[in-house]
């Protein structure tokens, strides 16, 4: 080649170079304590969303309104037993698109920190664990234990490539990925476990992208919970000291960005207790506190919380039981159902200090819709329809078995034996503690007896005959998703006595009440003919039209005691306006039919009213007061 064309040719190639953008990068600065993003610091305003909490309808609604808030990010949680419902079974398809959601948060100009997991906790159903990890009893969940690892590893392998295209570092927006959660809270403290983790998380994302942790502020917290090439971070809500907690942060990270990765904006509600609020003043001082700082910020728990729609909610042990309700409002900025909220905007002020604010107005709460009173009718009870919700028929087992031995992983189970002899005086029928797992409603042939519950009442006097059928309905209602108690089986896990004789001989019943319903039951099925007034566990449906549209709703169950609720087949969740705080159910538009009936399907489990009526309301109903979400 002569000197001439050479020279043209470095020439382009010197063009070519100034011309190319320079390559995308987001790093740890540990000289100057901050991220750089392309080079130039950067810190983040975040607040978490769970798709999976959120039909996929109102995705985009409920991100522009996050982006609209000043937000410059989404946090994201990953719950691994959504997408792999059965072993080597996987679904990604409508809710499950997970990848349509990360889309679509580019989309919008929100860049994402996920948290993949494996464990997430968020108080849902196992802290995101698949339930049939527990089909090896012995397994030691969240360590090194290697029937655990090879399940997660087989997880991983589906789940990080599907994540490793939307990297930063590629094009994509996701700009940190989070390693297990919240470990140091967990009692095993295994090193090797996390070192396994982060191999896995690099040997399929690659070694450019910024991997972290997230902690309580306490040192035991931090010292299980962090790992060398993992960054640490902390989480505190607003009633801490904002020095002190970055403080924490210091002892193992002592250069490096601030970063708070969940502020707590509200809390939860559990079963039976109050209504959780949190006031919008302190959590808007906090954030400034922090911001002033410097410090990133991520506001969970919750920026938007959603509803625990079917069986996901999870629940918590702090010295009994606590399941958590079907809303998963969290008194969080915006709401339930995604409406902007007197917080929402006091952060939004906070945030127009430190950055500029998008142009233009914040979108409007959703359309709802009060749709009024709608009849039911009672259609069967439980016991009369278990040839269509077991079709392939029962068990036999000499005494109970668990949900995991058989292979169900939510709702419910029926077990079934029968008396071993008369019974003329009272005798009690009881369980050993913690064996009811988590509410058993009792039936003494066919007659609803009453309800055994977990950490409650486990005995109940009883009168029959010799033969008489013993039918125990065994509700799952979330396992516990926090704590050393993650491995939490679910059904009889003990054997129920007569007067302290063992029952044998049992009759198990796994239900597939879902997959009924899906496939048209009972609204496409003839008429049964039922007991009227019979209490204990009963179906019941209804219809109703609505007047042209198909807007957001909340239903209400005056003088109903517990059960489920199904709408056009979608699974609303669990109601339980006896205990509490929780007296209405979110349903979304999306669920809802125009020009066509709308098939209701109730499951009573202990009683309904005598004139079983539901109410549709246009705002949400706790501890019996209007929430202040409307």
């Amino acid at each position: 080649m002569g000197l001439p064309a050479l020279a043209l040719v470095l020439v382009a190639g010197l063009l070519h170079t100034q011309a190319s953008p320079p390559a995308r990068s987001f790093q740890l600065d540990y000289e100057e304590d901050c991220f750089r993003k392309d080079g130039s610091p950067f810190r983040y305003i975040s607040g978490s969303i769970h798709y999976a909490r959120v039909p996929r309808p109102a995705w985009r609604d409920r991100l522009l309104k996050m982006y609209m808030s000043g937000l410059s990010a989404v946090q994201v949680y990953i719950p691994w037993n959504y997408h792999e419902p059965l072993p080597g079974v996987y679904d990604f398809a409508g809710d499950r698109d997970v990848e349509a959601f990360l889309d679509l948060t580019a989309e919008l100009g929100l860049l994402v920190i996920l948290r993949p997991g494996p464990y997430i906790c968020a108080e849902w159903e196992m802290g995101g664990l698949p339930a049939w990890l527990l089909w090896k009893p012995d397994i030691i969940l969240r360590s090194s234990d290697p029937a655990y690892l090879a399940a997660v590893d087989s997880w991983l392998h589906v789940l990080l490539p599907k994540i490793k295209p939307r990297l930063y570092q590629h094009g994509g927006n996701i700009i940190s990925v989070q390693v297990e959660n919240e470990y140091g809270s967990y009692y095993a403290c295994d090193y090797g476990y996390l070192q396994h983790l982060l191999g896995s998380f690099r040997a399929l994302l690659g070694s450019e992208v910024l991997l972290f942790t997230t902690d309580g502020t306490r040192a035991e917290e931090l010292r299980c919970g962090t790992l060398q090439g993992l960054y640490a971070t902390v989480d505190f809500g607003p009633g801490s000291n904002v020095t002190e907690a970055f403080g924490a942060q210091r002892q193992v990270e002592p250069k490096g960005p601030l970063v708070n990765s969940e502020y707590y904006t509200g809390w939860l509600d559990y079963w039976g207790e109050a209504h959780a609020s949190t006031s919008s003043v302190r959590v808007a001082r906090g954030l400034e506190d922090m911001l002033q700082l410097g410090a990133s910020v991520n506001m969970q728990y919750m920026f938007h919380g959603g509803t625990n729609f079917a069986y996901w909610s999870g629940a918590d042990f702090k010295d009994q039981y606590k399941p958590v309700t079907t809303s998963y409002d969290y008194d969080a900025p915006l709401s339930e159902a995604g409406d902007p909220t007197e917080k929402l905007f006091a952060i939004r002020t906070v945030i127009s200090k430190f950055q500029p604010l998008p142009v233009g107005p914040m979108p409007p709460a959703t359309p709802k819709y009060a749709y009024g009173w709608v009849a039911l009718r009672k259609y069967a009870d439980l016991l009369d329809v278990l040839d269509v919700l077991c079709p392939s028929g029962p068990i036999q087992s000499q005494f109970p078995l668990t949900f995991e031995a058989i292979k169900q992983v939510h709702g419910f189970v029926l077990y079934r034996t029968q008396l071993p002899r008369d019974v003329l005086d009272p005798a009690t029928l009881g369980a050993p503690p913690h064996s009811i797992c988590d509410r058993g409603y009792v039936m003494l042939q066919k007659e609803y007896q009453g309800t055994l519950e977990r950490d409650g009442q486990t005995a109940l006097h009883v009168t029959g005959s010799t033969g008489d059928t013993l039918d125990v309905l065994l509700e799952n209602m979330g396992r516990i998703s926090f704590g050393a108690n993650i491995s939490d089986f679910k059904g009889l896990l003990g054997n129920l006595s007569l007067d302290s004789s063992p029952l044998r001989n049992w009759l198990i019943y796994p239900l597939a009440i879902d997959t009924a319903i899906q496939q048209g039951w009972p609204h496409a099925a003839l008429p049964k003919s039922s007991s009227g007034g019979r209490a204990g566990p009963a179906f019941y449906t209804g219809t109703f039209e609505t007047p042209g549209i198909a807007w957001d709703t909340f239903v209400k169950f005056p003088g109903w005691s517990k059960g489920q609720l199904w709408i056009n087949g979608f699974n609303l969740g669990r109601y339980w306006p006896l205990r509490g705080p929780q007296q209405t159910l979110f349903v979304p538009g999306s669920v809802l039919h125009v020009g066509r009936p709308n098939n209701i399907t109730v499951l009573e489990l202990e009683g309904a009213p005598s004139t079983p009526l539901l109410l549709f309301l246009d705002r949400p109903l706790f501890n019996r007061t209007l929430s202040r979400s409307t």
